[in-house]
């Protein structure tokens, strides 16, 4: 495999080091792994911590800033951060007001951020978490009990963000981080395997001709492979399979995520269809977000997430955020 890289065990490190220079409203620690924006703790606010393998970029540290997140851990490649790294985060970003984290349901994650809890509270930091679990594809796989969280976290992450930069407090951010948790399903697709900087190869087998759909962010097995099908098909599939889990009530946040490796053009196509199917379901869209913002390394593919938004939750949707990755108003 042809990569842009030194060596596979500095990847991770030269990234930040490259996130340093490109962001300098953020404050990356290369050595610790932990990226903060510049001016937490920021007084009188609830600070945002989340974090997870490296592979999956902007996720998370590209949605540090106002509006979003205040720290973010990135672990190795496909691998958790470890709870010294959290703990770190977690008392560089905290003001007094409390730290929610925010964990994807990954068994190594959910293990280290239980752990890090432990050791910030024993500095006096009050903590809170939200587990992100909105993948209906499978129920348990290579690395979960129960459902994979995947690209409800950015909604997680930019709607409780919102709510925390307009001074909510911490049981409130972190009730508003459960109902966008609650409200949103995902279901993602890939139409080529993912490799590794360490591995240097693909990470699974996927036939010429054929398509994985249910496939989880780490390249785990999704429902079932299939010849090769149309954007209109894939998008037939996937809509309905979040729709029949969902059964939403309210308009919904759309967001067409590609896994890394699918451009623009096709992913824009496939969004044209999913709105497609959305019309045909009766689903009212309040706004629709398109492009690379959870990925799966190189691979070639793509997600659904649909969140059902009512007025309280679109406004902090469209509240201002400067992120790397996300930025709109101010």
């Amino acid at each position: 495999m042809r990569m842009l890289i030194n060596v596979p065990e500095t990847v991770v490190a030269d990234a930040l080091r490259g996130m340093a220079a490109a962001h300098p409203d953020l404050s990356v620690d290369v050595e610790g792994r932990v990226i903060v924006r510049r001016d937490a703790p920021v007084a009188g606010k609830v600070a945002l911590v989340s974090g997870g393998g490296s592979g999956h970029e902007p996720l998370h540290g590209g949605f540090v800033g106002p509006g979003m997140l205040d720290a973010a851990c990135p672990g190795e490649v496909f691998t958790s951060p470890v709870p010294d790294q959290m703990a770190r985060a977690a008392a560089a970003v905290d003001s007094g007001e409390g730290v929610l984290f925010i964990v994807k349901n990954y068994t190594g994650d959910v293990l280290n951020f239980d752990m890090a809890i432990e050791l910030a509270e024993d500095e006096g930091v009050r903590l809170a978490k939200v587990l992100v679990n909105d993948d209906v594809a499978v129920t348990d796989s290579l690395y979960t009990a129960g459902r994979r969280g995947t690209g409800a976290t950015l909604f997680v992450e930019k709607i409780a963000g919102a709510a925390a930069e307009e001074g909510a407090p911490l049981e409130r951010v972190e009730a508003i981080a459960r109902q966008v948790n609650d409200g949103s399903r995902s279901f993602g697709v890939a139409l080529s395997a993912c490799s590794t900087p360490a591995k240097g190869s693909p990470t699974f087998e996927l036939p010429s001709g054929e398509l994985e759909l249910g496939i989880g962010i780490h390249g785990e097995p999704g429902r079932e492979r299939r010849a090769m099908m149309t954007s209109g098909e894939i998008a037939d599939f996937a809509v309905s399979a979040i729709l029949d889990d969902m059964k939403p009530s309210a308009p919904v946040l759309v967001l067409v995520n590609g896994m890394g490796a699918t451009p623009l053009l096709e992913l824009y196509g496939f969004n044209a269809e999913v709105q497609r199917v959305l019309a045909q379901r009766q689903v009212a869209v309040a706004r629709t977000l398109v492009g690379n913002y959870v990925t799966s390394l190189d691979m070639a593919g793509c997600s659904i997430t649909l969140c059902q938004a009512d007025e309280e939750l679109l406004r902090l949707w469209d509240a201002p955020v400067q992120t790397p990755a996300l930025r709109w108003g101010r």
